[in-house]
């Protein structure tokens, strides 16, 4: 039995020059070292972040999509462009954003507004993302969804690139890894969405984060602000990386996380809260803090704002790679 489908060429798409924006390049945030105190625990793994550089151990950021619309793209590509970064990884919605920051210097439309009448998500440039993933699927199946959509970007006519984590990427050669969901964001509901597409390089970029998690001993995962791809994702993937690891005689067991999110985490959140209490379903402490560290790793949670956490970490990696400016700024 074939089922009905919905006919996406029925659809209204409009231009983004009439969709009103929450967000512009006013939110972009410069680099300022500031004075403001940094949290003990992002001091000590920005110690290991550092290490783990020096050790050409993987150091791997997880974001969630509201990461991109805090402001701090600047704080992240320094760090990518000074080495302290072996991969992004995020999800579809982070692709979104990005590419809209990036052509237009605004992004984010009020689904309150536009769910009423169904024009959320239809806007015609945003669409042309399917065509970057439908090229690069149907031209060299060995690009993945983040390496299509950051070289479209780098090479593109797109005023503000310099902003784009993906294109700082594509530039630097780190990979940035697209985790999607079919159904999940607005570029699915356009007619030009291909999903074999999807979810062909969106899969290549999972086996590529796998791939690097094999490197992830002694070293770093963050995750800041994804309650549900981050942990997820990392589940499995470090399964295949252990998996190949344990067959040849090497461990995966000693390296730090670190989630940043605005959850209220108990101060000792070393054991997973039992399944009758909510904050189980949190995904990042059960998985990220606990489960997959118990066997040599130690894991930290920091709770704030992503426009105040990440600009701490890059403050605190700067000072203790300089701690002889720390001193200077104490005295």
């Amino acid at each position: 039995m074939r089922l009905p489908i919905f006919d996406r060429n029925k659809l209204c798409i409009k231009p983004l020059s009439e969709r009103k924006h929450d967000l512009d390049l006013s939110s972009i945030k410069n680099l300022d070292n500031g004075n403001s105190k940094i949290d003990e625990k992002i001091h000590t793994v920005a110690k290991r972040i550092i290490h783990a550089k020096g050790n050409s151990n993987a150091n791997i950021l997880f974001l969630g999509a509201h990461v991109i619309r805090s402001g701090v793209q600047k704080y992240i590509i320094d760090l990518m462009e000074r080495g302290y970064i072996s991969c992004i990884a995020m999800n579809g919605a982070g692709i979104i954003h990005e590419y809209e920051l990036a052509l237009i210097g605004a992004t984010t439309e009020s689904v309150a507004r536009y769910i009423k009448d169904g024009q959320f998500g239809l806007w015609k440039e945003t669409g042309v993302l399917n065509d970057v993933i439908n090229d690069a699927y149907r031209k060299d199946n060995m690009v993945g969804m983040g390496e299509a959509v950051g070289k479209a970007i780098a090479v593109g006519d797109f005023p503000h690139k310099d902003i784009s984590l993906l294109a700082a990427g594509y530039r630097l050669s780190i990979p940035i890894t697209i985790h999607v969901g079919i159904g999940y964001d607005i570029i699915h509901e356009h007619p030009g969405c291909d999903g074999a597409a999807t979810g062909a390089t969106s899969y290549r970029d999972f086996l590529c984060l796998a791939k690097i998690i094999g490197n992830l001993e002694n070293g770093v995962v963050m995750n800041f602000g994804s309650a549900v791809m981050a942990p997820e994702v990392f589940l499995k993937a470090l399964s295949m990386a252990r998996n190949v690891a344990h067959s040849q005689g090497e461990n995966i067991k000693k390296f730090t996380t670190l989630v940043c999110d605005v959850h209220e985490l108990p101060e000792d959140f070393s054991k997973e809260p039992v399944k009758n209490n909510p904050d189980y379903y949190f995904r990042p402490w059960k998985t990220m803090l606990v489960r997959t560290v118990a066997d040599g790793g130690e894991s930290f949670y920091v709770r704030g704002k992503h426009s105040e956490t990440i600009p701490e970490l890059w403050s605190a990696i700067n000072e203790e790679e300089n701690p002889q400016i720390t001193q200077i700024n104490a005295d």
